[in-house]
């Protein structure tokens, strides 16, 4: 089997810093988790401060079960959040909880991007699928237009995460002083919230690295077919 070196030179650190983001992610996640908020705060009341902190009215808070990820919709004005999330009384809860209300924030606020965040993230739920079926479309019918349009919409859909992770980070910064000023988490509790935050909003950045290394995968399969169809 042909080995491209330059394949593992890009491939190999692509992988560490997706390994080390992924990794750094989950266990904030599960250390928050853990920790209980000392003042018995969950994360709807969590958000309930940020909004009433930021004077916004007519936002909903729901727990949706079965769902997978905590959102802001601009559309229906309201924050959906998995029950553990809505329920939970532990410091990922609330700052998880609280980004998510600081998007309610760039929403009241007439962010300019607010409305590309939301096409965004659209794009990049079903970008990564609808780029995966065309490209192994194209293989099953031998079609290089197919493989290569897949390959566009993945590189389409990882451009999109990239461009929507200043919002993720501006929703954390907006929604943090709301916490310790309505007195749901205390001084000592700054600290790692803040982390919890800090590290919702990187999800979509070790999301977006894990994509680099099958993006890579997905650019020079085709490309060696091609060359050995040539040595046949």
């Amino acid at each position: 089997m042909h080995l491209d070196p330059r394949g593992l030179l890009f491939l190999i650190p692509a992988a560490l810093v997706a390994g080390l983001a992924h990794w750094w992610v989950r266990r904030v996640f599960q250390q928050a988790a853990r920790i209980p908020s000392l003042t018995g705060a969950t994360g709807m009341e969590a958000a309930t401060a940020v909004l009433n902190g930021a004077q916004i009215g007519g936002v909903f808070i729901e727990d949706v079960a079965g769902q997978h990820l905590d959102h802001y919709s601009p559309a229906e004005q309201g924050l959906l959040l998995r029950p553990q999330i809505h329920d939970g009384a532990n410091l990922l809860a609330v700052g998880i909880a609280a980004h998510e209300a600081g998007h309610a924030i760039q929403d009241a606020d007439r962010h300019p991007l607010l409305g590309a965040r939301t096409v965004i993230v659209l794009a990049a739920t079903c970008g990564s699928l609808m780029g995966m079926i065309l490209f192994a479309g194209g293989f099953l019918v031998v079609s290089p237009f197919l493989v290569y349009a897949g390959i566009g919409l993945f590189f389409v859909t990882v451009a999109a995460q990239i461009v929507n992770l200043p919002m993720e980070f501006d929703a954390s910064r907006r929604a943090a002083p709301f916490l310790l000023a309505a007195g749901v988490i205390t001084p000592d509790e700054v600290r790692a919230v803040r982390r919890v935050m800090r590290a919702a909003a990187c999800a979509n950045v070790a999301g977006t690295v894990t994509c680099i290394p099958t993006a890579y995968r997905y650019l020079a399969r085709p490309a060696r077919s091609a060359r050995d169809k040539k040595l046949v």
